[in-house]
């Protein structure tokens, strides 16, 4: 990762700035980049040689023809020397585009890092906001953008740069006459990718951001692949692609039609002005006009050739040039997000508490926590001992300002306790568990965790002391142990083992072709969606918090199964304080809490017994007289 003082902090305005901040990643390379200059400089220098050494060559050729006596000696010494300079040139191009594509890839591997250790400092908040597809665009297209600038068009431009001063020395010396028609030409050509430059950079950043809404829906489709045939939605999914495709061919057709003209007009250019250097030449040598010899005009002539291919080579590279510059501002807006603020100090430590209750922090792993708590106004140190009390006052919440979720919720949870959410989709079941482990922050009201103000704690020790089963599981590639093992990454076998038997995943895992062993690719593909949640759960048990939160976390497993796993989740929840929230009613009757949500408020709240007595909302949802939307 780079040094801050080496990663500009400030989005860049121009391309410009964009190319600026790229190469602010080839740090530590200065040596190497030394070496790569002064192999353009062999490489390109000896092509200019090799050119100019045409004319020694023929006019001996033609003396020869003249006089009848043919210098032999010296034919083959200038040949020999003709070979050694584009011997030198060979070598000295394979070493300077090695140096190259390693300075390449390297910058490229730190702009990855930075950007995927941005990634994860974002906010739950920002990938809400953004397609999956479109953030991996960010890894490939535009990353393979950037690959494809820094390996060839940097090393072309230095060499094109070189090649045409070195060339153009050498056209001077030759015939000052004829290079003012290479100055002029060269000035019109300089014209001509300026203007068609300025019309397709914009068509190019539009044809990146379309890339990316496109790999972003093609992402989501494949994903729902099922919904949409169960559905029978294939048309009106084609026809939603149709557009997005129809968006990116209109802005890669902007984009690349200027690209694409430049080639045959700098072809056509460089024609004219070779056509137009011989007629010249031709005349003058002639007519005798500042002793040309057929010779120097065909020297001429071919650094009038090497004079327009760099130029060439170099309008070749600008549409990867532009492209890669448009990635780079996406990649960078990213990178330039605001991380996940997190201004909290009480940090979660090892606990050794004395028989009298006196509480301290230990140096070795003692399987209880203590919150350590500095007090800023005296300096002074507390310890308040892990329980997972947790309290709601008057909590306020939108994910927007101007849309409220939660309105006033005011509730309790001590350790031990289960307490179940229900109510129709979108009350804000599961907004009340986002906000329990600061996936958002509160803008008003207050959430206290065993007496302390969660916005105190800091946000990764709050969600250590936290496990969290979701409806819809993650499982990652692996095997079926390193999986459960996600959840407490220094657990033992034996912990693992207990965790799924706990779960009740034991008896599937044992049936699986290799146990424990048993690879799992494509999120879990080879497994049902209750087995999947099944590990689900074993990965929070191994975490053994004080604080479970299950979201729909059954909802995928049948009945007799999920009779099972409560017996199990009994012992898991022994002194634990432990969120549920459950449309299958079924789930909850055993909490010791029930709250109902209508619209963000807490309209009825109790046990089961109770609430069924109050024949209210629950009683309705429990008894089918109204049904969870």
């Amino acid at each position: 990762m780079p040094p801050r003082n080496m990663r500009p902090s400030a989005k860049p305005e121009q391309a410009f700035g964009t190319l600026k901040r790229i190469f602010s990643y080839m740090y530590g390379f200065k040596a190497k980049f030394i070496f790569v200059v002064v192999g353009v400089v062999l490489s390109s220098g000896a092509g200019v040689i090799g050119t100019n050494m045409l004319k020694p060559l023929i006019d001996n050729i033609e003396e020869a023809l003249r006089s009848g006596t043919w210098d032999k000696k010296e034919y083959i010494s200038l040949l020999t020397f003709l070979g050694t300079v584009y011997a030198i040139g060979a070598v000295s191009t394979f070493i300077y585009q090695r140096l190259m594509m390693r300075i390449s890839t390297t910058t490229l591997m730190r702009i990855r890092n930075d950007l995927f250790n941005e990634m994860e400092s974002l906010p739950i908040r920002y990938f809400d906001k953004h397609t999956h597809g479109e953030l991996m665009s960010l890894y490939t297209n535009d990353t393979d953008a950037i690959r494809e600038m820094l390996s060839n068009s940097i090393a072309q431009f230095i060499s094109s740069a070189i090649t045409i001063t070195a060339v153009l020395f050498s056209m001077i010396r030759l015939s000052w006459l004829l290079t003012i028609i290479v100055i002029l030409m060269f000035f019109i050509i300089i014209r001509v990718i300026g203007f068609i430059g300025s019309r397709s950079s914009k068509g190019f950043i539009a044809q990146q951001k379309a890339i990316g809404a496109v790999n972003g829906y093609i992402e989501e489709m494949i994903d729902g692949q099922k919904v949409v045939k169960v559905f029978c939605h294939e048309d009106k999914a084609t026809e939603e692609f149709d557009k997005l495709n129809e968006t990116l061919c209109e802005a890669s057709t902007r984009a690349n039609t200027f690209a694409n003209i430049l080639m045959p007009i700098m072809n056509n250019l460089s024609y004219l002005h070779y056509a137009v250097t011989a007629i010249i030449g031709g005349i003058m040598v002639v007519k005798g006009w500042g002793g040309l010899t057929v010779g120097t005009v065909v020297a001429y002539l071919q650094l009038t050739r090497t004079f327009s291919q760099p130029i060439t080579q170099v309008s070749q590279q600008l549409n990867s040039v532009l492209t890669a510059l448009a990635g780079a501002e996406r990649i960078f807006k990213v990178i330039d997000e605001e991380a996940e603020s997190d201004d909290g100090y009480v940090s979660l430590v090892n606990a050794a508490i004395a028989p009298d209750g006196t509480i301290t922090e230990s140096d070795v792993r003692t399987g209880r926590w203590a919150w350590k708590h500095p007090h800023k106004a005296d300096g002074t140190v507390t310890y308040t001992e892990v329980r997972g009390n947790v309290e709601f006052d008057d909590v306020y919440f939108g994910y927007e300002p101007e849309k409220t979720v939660l309105n006033g919720i005011t509730l309790y949870a001590k350790p031990g306790q289960k307490i179940a959410f229900v109510g129709s989709t979108g009350a804000g079941k599961t907004t009340i568990t986002n906000l329990i482990n600061r996936f958002y922050d509160v803008p008003d009201g207050k959430i206290r965790y065993d007496g302390i103000n969660i916005n105190k704690i800091k946000k990764h020790d709050l969600r250590r002391s936290q496990s969290i089963v979701l409806q819809d599981t993650h499982l990652f590639t692996g095997t079926v142990m390193e999986n459960i093992r996600y959840g407490k990454l220094d657990a033992t076998d034996e912990e693992v083992y207990a965790a799924a038997k706990l779960a009740n995943a034991d008896t599937f895992i044992q049936h699986l072709e290799n146990g424990y062993d048993t690879m799992l690719t494509a999120d879990g593909g080879n497994l049902s969606q209750g087995q999947r949640q099944l590990l689900a759960i074993a990965r929070a048990a191994v975490a053994d918090p004080p604080v479970l939160i299950l979201d729909e976390a059954t909802s995928s497993i049948d009945t007799r199964t999920e009779a099972l796993i409560e017996k199990g989740m009994d012992s898991l929840m022994e002194g634990r304080t432990v969120f549920v929230i459950a449309h299958r009613l079924s789930t909850v009757r055993n909490s010791h809490a029930i709250m109902v949500l209508e619209h963000g408020k807490i309209i009825e709240r109790g046990s089961h017994n109770e609430l069924i007595a109050q024949h209210g909302k629950y009683y309705q949802l429990y008894t089918g007289m109204f049904e969870l939307s």
